[in-house]
């Protein structure tokens, strides 16, 4: 257990370098330059003297060689310093820490509704015996996953806020506020959970021991909540993990079509100044948030599979 542990710390580990690294090459490598923009100060660029440029330049350290820019950026980013926003001037983790709240919230919610959903449709389309049903939930994970976010959010707002007037269209404030951008957000991530979990489910009732089951007189329901679930449940669990960084890239377009104040709003502003210390404090939250959810999934398969960490000592060499 202890060598699978530190085998995922150190992947985890990796995975914040290799974000904060390649967003880094990435970024800077942009046909801006951000002392232009900086002195600027969002007006017309065309009035900024080189001197001023030159100026900005050196106070930032942006005349150094990019090696050493990016060592001083990476010591800084492991003390929590992600630098400060070129439009504003503000420190890149407190626009982050303001706008956090609003997007966790909004995340949180997507989340669960995902699982809820998801799992739902997996569970029924598993336990009935009629075959139309059937066939009509599992169709529509693959419905889900078709149909783009920002369509379903604007059909969403299209019927409850402007036709039948029971949800805001914008805005951030309430719960009512909450569930139109929620939904949005959910579908398409408990259309991928269905899939899963419904394939999982089949695998898992196609066993001997589930015929042995049935044999014995169990019935159908004890064999899909008693045994099946558990053993196909190892997957969607993974699924949930590596959904977070979606989550919160779909809430640069949900938090967009909703008007919420929150990282996505705050994201497809910094994309359009070309604010890079924003849009690179962005990329490290959403690798930080992947790495902390899929280290915790880590966590618990073993708990649902105690295969899986026998499976690790047996790989690692003595």
């Amino acid at each position: 257990m202890r060598t699978y542990l530190l085998r995922r710390l150190l992947q985890a580990v990796f995975v914040l370098w290799a974000a904060y690294t390649v967003s880094f090459g990435v970024l800077y490598m942009l046909p801006s330059d951000p002392a232009t923009i900086m002195a600027a100060g969002g007006g017309d660029a065309s009035t900024v003297t080189p001197e001023q440029t030159a100026a900005l330049r050196h106070q930032y350290g942006l005349d150094r060689p990019l090696a050493e820019q990016y060592g001083t950026r990476l010591l800084h980013a492991v003390h929590g310093d992600l630098g400060r926003s070129v439009q504003s001037g503000v420190p890149v983790t407190r626009m982050i820490s303001q706008a956090l709240p609003t997007t966790l919230q909004l995340a949180a919610a997507a989340l669960l509704l995902s699982v809820l959903l998801g799992g739902a449709v997996a569970l029924l389309a598993s336990w009935t015996r009629y075959g139309p049903l059937r066939q009509l939930l599992l169709s529509l994970p693959s419905l889900g996953v078709s149909t783009p976010t920002f369509w379903v959010g604007l059909v969403l707002v299209q019927l409850f806020s402007f036709r039948w007037h029971v949800f805001p269209a914008f805005g951030d404030q309430g719960f009512d506020a909450l569930v139109l951008p929620s939904v949005t957000l959910a579908l398409p991530g408990a259309a991928l959970i269905a899939q899963v979990f419904a394939k999982g489910l089949r695998t898992a009732l196609a066993e001997p021991y589930v015929q042995t089951a049935l044999a014995k007189g169990a019935g159908r329901g004890r064999v899909l909540f008693g045994h099946a679930v558990r053993n196909a449940s190892a997957a969607p669990l993974t699924l949930v993990g590596i959904m977070v960084g979606n989550l919160l890239a779909g809430a640069v377009v949900v938090e967009t079509v909703f008007a919420r104040a929150g990282i996505g709003r705050e994201t497809a502003a910094a994309v359009t100044a070309q604010d890079i210390p924003v849009v690179q404090g962005v990329v490290v939250l959403g690798a930080v948030a992947f790495v902390v959810t899929t280290l915790a999934v880590d966590l618990l398969l073993p708990l649902i599979d105690p295969r899986i960490t026998t499976t690790a000592r047996r790989a690692v060499p003595a």
